[in-house]
């Protein structure tokens, strides 16, 4: 059993360190062991020490995963030195826009063995970078980094209820580790080596979900759902492969399995969020009564830049932009995208 750290509180990494400790303690029985303290632990580092300290006192995340006890062998701190210390798998949960911030205080305490694991899905605005390629640029050279994706809902993960993701590498050995280590009776995982397809795929998906809660919200109806979802996936596709990825990679868990999932489920933090934006609400004032980051809205404008360099269009992702962030119509903006001159269905997929 590896020793592990997690970085980050937020529901979704504070749902992975539970749900490893607990697996620990799965096999820690299932091996006969009986000693507590012989059951390898996990740590989770929250850079503030004040909600550290009450979250290792409390043994609840009340802010983002409430109702779920922390095992006894989660242990939290806001020593980042101390947390990740020979730990030999590092996952690194923080929202997209921080992970440069907190990769650069991990370099120097990073170990040759050590692997990364970006669990964080997003593009760096300015950059255009993708997470690990984040991780790439500030942690020391030789670093094994490997990213995580998949039909993650953090709350069904911590309620015990099946799931699967995919972790994914550039070096077959680094993700058949870390699935070793990440895998649990509950939490299936596969690899993969198209690292660029897997991390689009998670980031582009938040974007698509404030479409959906946008055409729930003003009641379109499932038809409506379902051509969005598709022309959507047919345009992550084109950026995806314009990038260097396999376009197939996302119809796997990372593209097609986490679009479903963040755009169908009322858990999805960006479909919430398009849902009161079709309600005539303002982005700053939904934004300023949640705690958390909805990744859809940075991603929105950082996908667009990126795009703009390769040379893809993405006509539902700038419609989105045009009502998030240019006050456009929903109605007008809806009636543009279908009133667009006609074109074949897998055009700029190699057709």
């Amino acid at each position: 059993m590896a020793t592990i750290a997690v970085m980050g509180t937020g529901a979704w990494g504070t749902a992975l360190a539970r749900l490893i400790a607990l697996e620990q303690v799965r096999i820690a029985r299932g091996e006969g062991i009986t000693d507590a303290a012989a059951v390898p632990g996990v740590v989770l580092w929250e850079h503030r020490p004040e909600r550290a300290h009450e979250l290792q006192w409390k043994r609840e995340n009340r802010d983002y995963l409430p109702g779920f006890p922390l095992p006894a062998n989660l242990r939290v701190t806001a020593d980042l030195a101390d947390a990740v210390r020979g730990h030999s798998l590092i996952l690194l949960v923080t929202p997209s826009q921080t992970v440069r911030e907190n990769a650069r205080a991990l370099a120097p305490l990073v170990g040759p063995e050590t692997i990364v694991v970006t669990g964080s899905k997003g593009i760096e605005l300015g950059t255009h970078l993708l997470m690990t390629q984040v991780l790439a640029q500030e942690l020391p050279r030789g670093t094994r980094v490997a990213a995580l994706s998949g039909p993650n809902l953090a709350i069904e993960i911590a309620r015990g209820m099946p799931a699967a993701a995919v972790v994914a590498a550039r070096d077959h050995t680094t993700a058949e580790e870390a699935r070793t280590v990440l895998n649990t009776a509950r939490f299936r995982i596969y690899t993969g080596d198209d690292v660029v397809g897997i991390e689009l795929g998670g980031a582009l998906k938040n974007i698509i979900a404030l479409g959906v809660g946008i055409s729930d919200g003003l009641a379109y109806g499932d038809n409506a759902k379902a051509s969005f979802m598709t022309r959507a996936l047919a345009e992550i596709s084109r950026l995806a492969l314009a990038a260097g990825a396999n376009p197939l990679t996302l119809a796997g868990l990372a593209g097609l399995g986490d679009l479903i999932a963040t755009c169908s489920s009322p858990l999805s933090r960006n479909r919430t969020l398009g849902l009161e934006l079709a309600k005539g609400r303002a982005l700053d004032e939904v934004l300023a009564e949640r705690k958390s980051v909805a990744e859809g809205v940075t991603t929105t404008r950082a996908a667009l830049e990126m795009a703009a360099d390769l040379g893809v269009e993405l006509p539902i992702t700038a419609a989105i932009a045009s009502v998030l962030f240019e006050g456009a119509s929903i109605i007008e903006t809806v009636s543009a995208l279908m009133l667009r001159e006609p074109k074949r269905e897998l055009e700029g997929l190699g057709e």
